[in-house]
């Protein structure tokens, strides 16, 4: 069947658009969801106004994503999960995981389906992940997922490797002090999740 795009709608088109879909698609999802309506001469007609309206609120929406993308771009997020001994997790990192730790870290909130995960992370390490802005506006973020007191560990390496530089003892003792505190925090976190 060949349906009108009312608004954009990812991996199909723009507003404006004519595309020809399957007819299930388009009754089950796109008509209900007020995305497109049935490519009828007279909706044709229509098209060129709403291509028109659809690119001033498209620009909008790019700049606001855009300025979404610059500040979120090169964000590294670290979790810490139970592993076993070959760095494979008994749980996982999901896309909501990465969109609620993007609201703590930065106070943007991302819809959970923006984060570009295949499969959730399921693998001790670094890993690149994909949030995809809009249609052809995504950026590159850094996840990292780290066995339980991984956090707490890289802290103290930190506090001795000043320590070494010459940094005041003092201060080395602080940031353990808030490293050991935020670990506490974190396992607190993990225990109430599995107990739910």
């Amino acid at each position: 069947m060949k349906v009108l795009l009312i608004e954009d709608v990812d991996n199909l088109g723009y507003a404006g658009d004519i595309k020809e879909v399957k007819n299930g698609y388009g009754r089950n999802y796109l008509f209900p969801q007020n995305l497109a309506i049935l490519a009828t001469p007279g909706a044709i007609k229509q098209a060129e106004t709403i291509r028109k309206a659809g690119e001033k609120i498209r620009a909008q929406e790019r700049e606001d994503a855009q300025a979404i993308a610059n500040q979120i771009s090169g964000l590294q997020l670290v979790f810490e999960r139970r592993a076993g001994e070959t760095g494979k997790l008994y749980g996982s990192v999901t896309s909501s995981d990465i969109a609620d730790a993007m609201l703590d870290k930065t106070g943007i909130e991302i819809d959970k389906r923006k984060v570009a995960l295949a499969e959730p992370i399921r693998t001790l390490g670094m890993q690149d992940v994909t949030v995809k802005l809009m249609i052809d506006l995504s950026t590159t973020i850094q996840v990292e997922v780290l066995p339980l007191g991984g956090i707490l560990e890289r802290e103290r390496l930190s506090a001795a490797e000043a320590a070494a530089a010459g940094i005041d003892t003092a201060e080395a003792e602080a940031i353990l002090e808030e490293a050991e505190t935020a670990a506490e925090t974190a396992s607190d976190a993990e225990a109430e999740t599995a107990e739910e």
